[in-house]
Parts: structure tokens; sequence; C-alpha cells
């Protein structure tokens, strides 16, 4: 409201020093597109997904269908694990009906290399691939077809594909890279090179071992193509970096929206956590959903109404087990909320003291261009002051004789004296301003520097303590074998004394006694044990 409110009385004191008719039209201009209407947005659940309970009992995602080496959870879809000659994909089952729309999608790529490949891909297509074509009745997903081989996508397609690039194929280092391709179904992605020498646009982004989740947001509105990256270091929504912006871009009608992704001789775990569709819709159009998207009044009062009863259900049966189990809610509370060892808690406060610096930056640079946008505001205040002072001519013819009295509006010398103090003062406040942001911006880089050296001192050390730990116990265990041997060596060797032959004491006739005895003893325990039973018998 403060910018209109400086704009609306820069024009009116242009019309009053009867400024030039073009200017006035300029600025009127620049107005209206400034503070232009936004397209409106419209979430797209059919062509979205994301967590909780991403997958289903039967193992689907509702509206997508996934194959190859791709599987889903919970939480996210994997495209491919870390496994070396891996493809995996998901497709939307249905047709994009809308004309302009734009896609925010989370992904993570993590690898324990330093290098990785190959990379993920965006699709927007008007055929899926032979292979992957279903219907949406579709349960089971097949095989991943063997001809796909550009990041698990084809080799021709016709629409849209915007790729991130992990690995250098031709040997110039600048990998990591996202680029843009626009194909029409008879281009064939050149492998060798990258497709550098095909590609609309791109950027030069390392998306690879991020703390947070990689953003992409892939717009196309009134045929602009333009994408946005988030770099992942922090968890602010709104630090997304502009990629590439073209004009005059053509795509299909009624494509599909796919991700895909491929491993080759290295590997990375390559995982979409979101996939965010929303549909834009201009200004100057209606906001009617398609017909095969609308509801009726009678079907969302129902769905609101079966939405409150099992979230009553669900808050009901939490309170019930919070009162059953109260030690292993509290014992689950404890584990999950209390329990942090001492790397995940500085690393922690590592990414939140760099999240702050970051919200720092952002504010400071809200302010400089506050700033910066008041200066130019005093300088052409001065231009048309000056411009008025050497255009100005006789005042106007008095009427009935009378002259007229003196304008009002026009500015004093102590007036103009207090514009120049401001505008050096104004500059004082940048260069202050500039300051700040190098204090901050250079305190940034050293603290992602501190991250990594801590990172690889951890490694190094825990490599060193364990060699050396190694190193010891061998040195230990060998001087006890050299010392067991050399007392083995030097040791007299002791001889038995010889034994004495025991004579034998037991000859036949006290053998044969002895089996008389004990057979004597049998008969009579045999004699006594039948009188027993015959007694018991008596009493049945």
């Amino acid at each position: 409201m403060q910018i209109k409110f400086y704009i609306f009385i820069l024009v009116i004191k242009m019309a009053t020093h009867a400024a030039s008719v073009s200017c006035l039209l300029l600025f009127l201009s620049m107005f209206s597109v400034c503070f232009g209407q936004a397209p409106h947005r419209r979430f797209e659940y059919k062509h979205s997904f994301k967590g909780p309970h991403l997958m289903q009992k039967d193992g689907s995602v509702p509206f997508w269908q996934y194959g190859g080496s791709a599987f889903a959870s919970d939480e996210q879809v994997r495209i491919t694990p870390s496994i070396r000659s891996q493809r995996g994909y998901i497709w939307s089952k249905y047709k994009v009906p809308y004309d302009h729309w734009e896609v925010e999608f989370f992904f993570k790529v993590t690898g324990r290399g330093r290098v990785g490949a190959d990379g993920l891909a965006f699709w927007y297509v008007d055929k899926k691939p032979d292979g992957v074509a279903s219907t949406p009745e579709q349960q089971h997903p097949p095989q991943h077809p063997n001809q796909i081989s550009v990041f698990g996508g084809p080799d021709k397609w016709n629409g849209l594909a915007v790729m991130f690039d992990s690995f250098d194929n031709d040997n110039l280092r600048n990998n990591p890279y996202i680029l843009a391709i626009v194909n029409d179904g008879r281009l064939e992605y050149q492998h060798t090179t990258d497709g550098m020498n095909q590609q609309l646009g791109g950027c030069l982004r390392d998306f690879r071992n991020k703390p947070y989740p990689v953003r992409a947001k892939v717009e196309y509105y009134r045929k602009t193509l333009t994408v946005y990256i988030h770099s992942g270091w922090t968890n602010i929504d709104t630090n997304y970096e502009i990629c590439l912006r073209r004009e005059d871009v053509t795509l299909p009608k009624d494509g599909y929206f796919g991700v895909t992704a491929a491993t080759g001789g290295l590997a990375d775990d390559h995982d979409v956590i979101k996939f965010l569709t929303h549909s834009l819709i201009p200004p100057d159009e209606p906001r009617t959903p398609p017909k095969d998207q609308a509801i009726s009044d009678d079907e969302e009062e129902r769905f609101k109404k079966e939405y409150d009863e099992y979230y009553e259900k669900l808050q009901q049966q939490k309170k019930e087990f919070q009162e059953k189990h109260p030690d292993k809610v509290k014992d689950h509370i404890l584990e999950e909320t209390f329990f942090e060892d001492t790397e995940t808690r500085e690393l922690r406060q590592i990414y939140e003291v760099q999240t702050t610096i970051s919200r720092s930056i952002v504010e400071l640079n809200r302010k400089l261009d506050e700033i910066v946008g008041r200066q130019e505001r005093t300088l052409s205040a001065i231009s048309a002051v000056q411009a008025a002072g050497r255009g100005g001519g006789a005042p106007p013819a008095s009427t009935g004789g009378q002259p007229s009295p003196p304008t009002t509006s026009e500015i004093k010398r102590h007036e103009v004296d207090t514009i120049l103090n401001t505008q050096q003062e104004l500059q004082r406040s940048i260069r202050d301003v500039r300051s700040v942001v190098g204090d901050v911006q250079a305190k940034a880089s050293s603290i992602h520097n501190r991250v990594d050296s801590v990172a690889q001192g951890n490694q190094g050390n825990q490599d060193f303590l364990l060699t050396h730990e190694l190193r010891d116990k061998i040195s230990s265990l060998t001087g006890d074998v050299s010392q067991l041997l050399r007392k083995a060596t030097q040791a007299p060797t002791v001889q038995c004394p010889p034994q004495e032959e025991y004579p034998n004491c037991l000859t036949p006739v006290y053998f044969i006694f002895l089996l008389v005895i004990q057979g004597g003893f049998f008969f009579l325990y045999a004699v006594y044990r039948s009188k027993q039973e015959a007694a018991a018998k008596k009493f049945y």
C-alpha cells in the first residue's frame, strides 16, 4: 500500500509540473504490470502424491503406477535403490486436462561416493512409453521395458523433460547439472554430450546428499516455462532460486506426468517424497472445475461428515489407548522426543544456526531492496524537479484581468537540499547493509566449510583410531606368541618315572563266586516283587 501511494504521488507531481505524456504513460504501465492479478492456483489431487500413508494395503499408490526397480513405502517412493544398473519409474494414470500447471516435487539423491550416477528426470509427455502404458484399473505394475535408457525414460518423446544429471559423461566437470529439453518426438537424446546442445536452458546445482529434501518447481503458464530450485540446505519454503526461464514454449495437451531414475556403474538412492500439482487459472477465465472432477453439494457434505466421524473415532481410540497403556505412551514419547546423541545434536544446532543466518540474509535483502526503491523514487523526484525548473515558462494568463495567485506547488531550495541529504544518508545506509550482508555470507560459508571439515575429520579420526587399536592388538598378540615359542624351545625335557606294574588280584575262583552271589540277589529280589504284586491284587 505504501509503494502504491508513493507511485501515485509521483505521477500527480509529474502531471502538475507539466511533464511529458510519454513518461506519465510509462509510469502508469509499470503500475499496472507490477500490481497485476496472479493466476488462481487449484490443487489437483489426482496428479499428486505425498505421505504419510502413501502406499495402500495392496502396495499401490492412488492414481499412479510405478514399476521397474521402484517401490513405495508409507512416506516416499524410491525410484531406484543404490544398486548398479537399476531403472525405475512412476507415472500418473490420468491425463492432465488443464493447459497451465505448476508441479512442485521434493526428492533426495543420496550416495556414499563423492560422485553419483546416473540421475533423475521429470517428464510431461503426450504418451507414456509402450512398456508402461496401462489403464487406470491395472493393479500389478509391469516390468521396466528394455528400450528405455534416458534416466529411466524414453530416448524419444513428445513433451518436456527436466533432467537432474549426476554423472559427467562429457568430462567437462559441469555436473551435477539441471537442464530442460523440449522434444517433438523426433529428437534423440545425446548421451555423450549430456544433452548440452539440446537444452532450452539449465543451471549448475549440487542436489546430492543434502540435509533437507531438494525441491524443484516446474511452472508452465501462458507458454512460458520456468524452473525453480530449492538447494536443500535449509527448510525455509521461500528459498527458491530461478534455474531457467524460456518463453514461447509449446507443449502438447492432455499429457502425463512422470518421474524416472536410473543408475549405472555408480549408484545412488533416488527418492521422491512429495509430488504436488496445481492447475493455474488465468484471472480472465472462469474457475469452474472440469466435469469429471466436479462433485455435487450432497457428495461434498457426505465426504465432510464421514471425515469428521473418522477423525472423532481416531481421537477416541488414541485417548483410550493412552488410558489403557500409559507406560507405553510414556516410553514412546521419551524415546522419540528426549533421546538424542551428541553428533545429532551438534548437527541439528549447526543447521538451526544456518537456517537463522539464511533468514537474516533474506530479511536484509528485503530491506536493501526497499532502500534501493526509495533511492530510485528520490532520484526520480529530483529529476522531475530539475526538468520542471528547466522547462518552466511564463505563468498562465489571469482571468478577468486579475493577476493569478502564485502557485504553492513549487519546490524550494531547502527542500532540494533536504532531498540530497536524504540521498546521501541512504547511500551510507546501503553501504552499511552491504557490509553486514557480506559478513553474514562469510560466516555462513565458514559454517559450511566447518561442517564439511568436521564430517571429514570425524571419519578420518575414527579410521586412525581403529587402525591404531588394531595395530596394538596385533603387536601384543605377536609378542605373546613369540614368548610362548621361546619358553617351549628353552624348557628342558622332563621324563616321567617308570610306573610299576599292578598285580592281577582277580582270579577265576573269585570271579565265579561273585557271579553266584549276584545271581542269588537277583533271584531273591524277583521272589520279593512277585509276593508284593500278589498281595496288591487281593484288594481288587
